[in-house]
Parts: C-alpha cells; sequence; structure tokens
C-alpha cells in the first residue's frame, strides 16, 4: 500500500473510533442522567425515595404544629418526609458512620432539594449529625 492511501485509510479508521467512543460516551451520560434515587413502594402503590440526605430541624419549631396534627416535640424520635404516610415508623442509616435511629414521620418535608428526611433534634443526636446539619442517609422502612 503507498503511503498516501495508507494515511487515508487511517485517517478514516480515526473517525469511526472518534465516533464510537463519542456514541458510547453519549449514551452513558444519558443513562446516567435518568437514574434516580432508590426508592420503595408503600402498600398504596406509592413511590418513595429512601437514599440520600437528611437534615435536621428543633427548637425554633419546638411546640408547633406539624403536618399531621400533632405538636412538634424536638426531644422525641420523629421526622419529616414528603410522601411516607403519617406514622409510618423508618430506620434511619446514616450512610457514613454506621449510627442509625428509628423515627415515627408525622411531618411533611424537606423541601429543599436534595433531602429526603428532616429529622428531630433528639434523632439527629443519635446519629451524630447535629454538628454537620446535613448527612448523607439510607431509610428502611420498619412498619407502614
Amino acid at each position: 500500500m503507498d503511503p498516501v492511501t495508507n494515511r487515508k485509510a487511517n485517517h478514516l479508521v480515526g473517525k469511526g473510533v472518534c465516533r464510537s467512543m463519542f456514541v458510547v460516551a453519549f449514551v452513558a451520560a444519558l443513562l446516567i442522567g435518568c437514574a434516580s434515587a432508590p426508592t420503595t413502594t408503600s402498600p398504596d402503590g406509592q413511590s418513595h425515595e429512601v437514599e440520600g440526605k437528611a437534615s435536621w430541624y428543633g427548637e425554633q419549631f419546638h411546640g408547633n404544629q406539624t403536618a399531621s396534627g400533632e405538636t412538634y416535640n424536638m426531644h422525641e424520635h420523629t421526622a419529616a418526609h414528603r410522601t411516607l404516610p403519617f406514622g409510618t415508623r423508618v430506620r434511619v442509616t446514616r450512610a457514613d458512620n454506621g449510627r442509625s435511629v428509628v423515627v415515627r414521620i408525622n411531618d411533611r418535608g424537606p423541601f429543599t432539594d436534595g433531602r429526603v428526611i428532616d429529622l428531630s433534634y433528639a434523632a439527629a443526636a443519635e446519629v451524630g449529625m447535629v454538628n454537620d446539619g446535613v448527612a448523607p442517609v439510607e431509610l428502611d422502612i420498619v412498619e407502614w
């Protein structure tokens, strides 16, 4: 094969490899972009996020009425979740230290993107996140 033909062949092969790599990268980005947080399904068929970040709320809301109608007590092991039914008991495990606490859902929230649960002060203290404010957690339903 003469040098000119060889150069053309290498150029075409290079374009094919680049095109293939672009397609693979595009498909990977599309799949990653479509991924969502792990969920569980409640008896009523509704989907609920079970992994993400937790935050906590305390004294500022102590004594206020929750979305369930109860009075918020920062010293009880309770939590707010956007969709889990009131009364659901959830084991919240801090992903970076393994500490866990069981809470009862009695309020709605959190209303900040990226967060899946707001813990009471007492629950946050159990998992060691009072000083951190926000921590990665996993949720396991104990009782619906």
